[in-house]
């Protein structure tokens, strides 16, 4: 089998719902990922074979297979071809997966896996909405489903709650992660840690002047714990609030994989290797604890132990995610989100995957580190795992 490398990994700054982003259409703005991993890469834009890409709410201006309108939206040639992924908030992450699983088959020597996300454009729920008021229906709303889950109404929120009792997670720990992410961003920010894998996009200010967006708007350069503290609970009795659950953003991100025939190709030298893989399901009611079961699963196949790693990345979704995480895992919080986390630079959902891959792979670069690990809770109990070697 073929090894899967990692030659350029990109995504553009977070934009707030409703903030510089906002006038990007999401197909243009991973158009403009696509155009930067392939400048990073020395490519010739035709070599591309696929571009699998990852996004939530395929609907509206996201709908129409919106891999294959950012291929034509960016300056890759009509002959790339694109598909889109939805596996909840881990899409562009499996999307890596998908990828990397091609170019290890042999079947394609060079893909780009991507991701994103335009909350501001497309709101999150927004086709559910539309069919509740057309009395379309529920996605969950289906006999079968009703009748091995009765009576349940699945919900993230519900879910984050549930993992934070389970675990034991007070609202003053989970206040203190919330804190702790937006410091360790404002630190990476104001270090010029993100500049590496930052794409420049121009953006419009209110006085019609433009400017490049380098910087994640979520970031709060004011954050305090006693601000955070004082923050209202989302649910009357829960523990969790606005200012320990992920933001919503607009953002897009993408990796460049390739095999050794694309390493040749390309004549250029990897940045990281694909070491392992894996997918699970678990509980969809509680649905956010299955990274720690798909850890404990890579883990095992990989032969590897929690400490061999440098670094991890587990997506903020809630803070009780990494919090409930680390408890089981036993890993080193140290080594956890080093330059914060969606808390505090926020979630667009289906670019989630491949940003945090970025962030992870430039992360063990600039500490010349080796050994990362990713995952994420996604919608219906999924967890996805990806074990990198940095080179």
């Amino acid at each position: 089998m073929e090894a899967a490398y990692i030659v350029a990994a990109a995504r553009t700054a977070g934009g707030r719902r409703g903030g510089r982003l906002t006038g990007w259409h999401p197909a243009d703005l991973a158009g403009q990922v696509l155009n930067a991993l392939v400048d990073r890469a020395g490519a010739d834009p035709a070599l591309i074979e696929d571009v699998i890409m990852g996004c939530v709410s395929q609907f509206a201006q996201q709908s129409g297979n919106v891999a294959r309108n950012a291929v034509l939206s960016s300056r890759l040639p009509e002959s790339v071809p694109g598909t889109s992924v939805d596996r909840q908030c881990g899409s562009s992450q499996q999307a890596l997966h998908f990828a990397a699983a091609t170019v290890m088959s042999g079947q394609m020597d060079i893909v780009i896996a991507a991701g994103v996300e335009s909350m501001s454009r497309v709101p999150m729920g927004a086709s559910a909405k539309l069919a509740r008021d057309a009395d379309m229906g529920s996605p969950f709303g289906g006999p079968g489903m009703k009748a091995r889950y009765p009576g349940v109404a699945f919900s993230q929120f519900t879910g984050a709650e549930m993992l934070a009792e389970k675990h034991d997670l007070s609202r003053d720990d989970l206040d203190a992660f919330g804190f702790a992410s937006q410091k360790k961003a404002i630190a990476a920010a104001t270090s010029g840690a993100f500049d590496a894998e930052i794409v420049p996009v121009d953006v419009v200010l209110p006085d019609g002047s433009s400017e490049a967006h380098v910087r994640d708007e979520g970031i709060r350069l004011d954050a305090s714990l006693d601000a955070i503290r004082g923050v209202k609970l989302i649910s009357e009795g829960g523990r969790l609030t606005a200012a320990t659950s992920s933001q919503i953003a607009d953002g897009a991100s993408g990796v460049m994989v390739v095999n050794d025939r694309g390493l040749k190709a390309l004549g250029i030298a990897p940045l990281a290797r694909i070491h392992h893989m894996t997918v699970v399901g678990e509980d969809p009611v509680i649905m956010l604890e299955a990274p720690i079961g798909a850890t404990q699963r890579a883990l095992a196949r990989a032969g590897m132990n929690i400490a061999d790693f440098d670094l991890f990345e587990v997506n903020e979704a809630f803070a009780s995610v990494p919090l409930a995480w680390l408890k089981m895992l036993g890993a080193n919080p140290d080594k956890l989100n080093v330059n914060g986390g969606a808390i505090a630079l926020g979630h667009p959902l289906g670019a989630s995957g491949t940003k945090l891959m970025t962030t992870l792979v430039h992360a063990l670069r600039a500490r010349k580190q080796k050994w990362g690990l990713q995952t994420m809770c996604e919608g219906g109990g999924l967890a996805n795992v990806t074990i990198v070697e940095a080179l």
